[in-house]
């Protein structure tokens, strides 16, 4: 009886003690290895030069306006397709007109009213979905759908970080700005050698590190959106990561990275008190291309896809640079003598106004008050105006009469 006791008991032991060991085993697993660094480019810029092929977005139609989607990027190891607007306005037999991709920000689509805007001026414009969704709302009018074929959703990407790097949201992003560029200048009638981007906020995040990748691009113009996320509005986004994963996240995805690398003159523009893309993180990220900048600061300025595509400054300085048209003005020197503060400009317009924009606040930079008192305009093309007492921060505006307005950097006062 005991013999088969022990021969019953035998095979149960064997099976605990090798359920004990997968158990034991399995708690020492270490976790999949997160995604390595790339050894070269982070974009194949060969690959992405190539006009992609199109197909009708039916029954998403306008007036006067291509409704299309066009082969994006594989996301998941499946196929995707980008939603975009593609506008061309009238022309002359054999005339060529400039054109401009347009990227727009959180919230935001392919915005039908941001391509007409631009082929009412001459341009040739294209505006694409950057999150896989479509120009149609869900049941929420905040929200829009997301199609079958659609990359992967935007802000940030934050809960992305540890997937392959092609399947996160920014690397998808700028691969679609690239196509939409490529499929911009392959149009009839479009000049590839006049053609420059925009973006709104998180748009305007995405050009600053386009600036630097597509070298195809004459201008750019950075709304609100810049570099160094880490000391902006989404500062707790990238801590929340981790030490690996913001790191991580800082050296792929931050405009910093790729903003040295801009060859193309730059417009930027931004609000004083922008909660997102403060002036700290705006003012590391404009000095870092080696290229031609002119800000554009305007004080309180709103956030918003209309206030963002609204600046008269856009379209003037876009035709400065493809157009031949007459250039913002720029500002040449400045300096401060205590109190004192000047700077010198040309300008190709007359200046209609000049005015010290100051703040005696310190703290989040989104809080600041800003108060403005007029600056002393001369006939030699130099501003001057003294700093009100308790001054902590200032720069100077100059508005032409085409109410273009350009700006100082900002100085913050010891």
């Amino acid at each position: 009886m005991k013999s088969l006791h022990l021969q019953y008991l035998a095979p149960c032991v064997a099976l605990a003690l090798h359920a004990a060991v997968a158990v034991s085993a399995a708690e020492t697993v270490s976790p999949p290895s997160p995604p390595s660094d790339p050894a070269g480019p982070m974009w194949d810029l060969a690959a992405f030069a190539k006009a992609p092929q199109t197909y009708p977005a039916d029954p998403i139609r306008a007036e006067g306006m291509k409704g299309l989607f066009f082969d994006g990027p594989p996301y998941q190891g499946k196929p995707t397709r980008v939603f975009a607007w593609l506008g061309l306005p009238k022309t002359e037999p054999g005339q060529k007109v400039p054109g401009i991709v347009l990227v727009h920000g959180g919230g935001g689509t392919a915005f039908e009213a941001w391509v007409r805007l631009w082929t009412a001026r001459g341009y040739a414009a294209i505006a694409f979905d950057t999150c896989g969704a479509i120009p149609v709302h869900t049941a929420d009018p905040k929200k829009w759908q997301h199609h079958d074929a659609g990359g992967p959703p935007g802000w940030g990407g934050w809960t992305q970080i540890d997937d392959p790097r092609e399947d996160q949201w920014t690397w998808q992003a700028v691969a679609d700005a690239l196509l939409a560029d490529s499929l911009l200048r392959a149009q009839p009638g479009v000049d590839p050698e006049r053609i420059g981007v925009t973006g709104i906020s998180w748009g305007g995040y995405l050009t600053s590190i386009i600036a630097g990748v597509d070298s195809r691009l004459k201008f750019a113009v950075p709304v609100y959106g810049c570099g160094f996320t880490n000391e902006d509005g989404f500062a707790q986004s990238v801590e929340q990561l981790g030490p690996e994963g913001a790191g991580r996240w800082m050296r792929w995805w931050d405009p910093a990275v790729y903003l040295p690398a801009t060859k193309m003159p730059m417009l930027w523009i931004n609000g004083s008190n922008d909660v997102h893309y403060t002036m700290n993180a705006w003012q590391k990220s404009y000095r870092l291309p080696p290229s031609p900048r002119t800000l554009c600061l305007r004080p309180r300025m709103p956030h918003g896809h209309e206030a963002g595509w609204a600046p008269k400054e856009i379209a003037t300085f876009a035709d400065s640079i493809v157009n031949g048209g007459a250039p913002l003005a720029k500002i040449t020197a400045k300096g401060r003598d205590g109190r004192n503060v000047w700077a010198t400009f040309t300008s190709a317009h007359p200046i209609t106004k000049a005015e010290l924009e100051f703040t005696k606040d310190t703290g989040p930079w989104p809080n600041r008050l800003w108060e403005a008192v007029p600056a002393e305009i001369e006939t030699s093309g130099k501003i001057h105006a003294i700093l009100p007492e308790g001054t902590k921060v200032y720069y100077l505006n100059l508005t032409d009469d085409r109410e273009c307005l350009v700006s100082s950097e900002h100085e913050e006062v010891e």
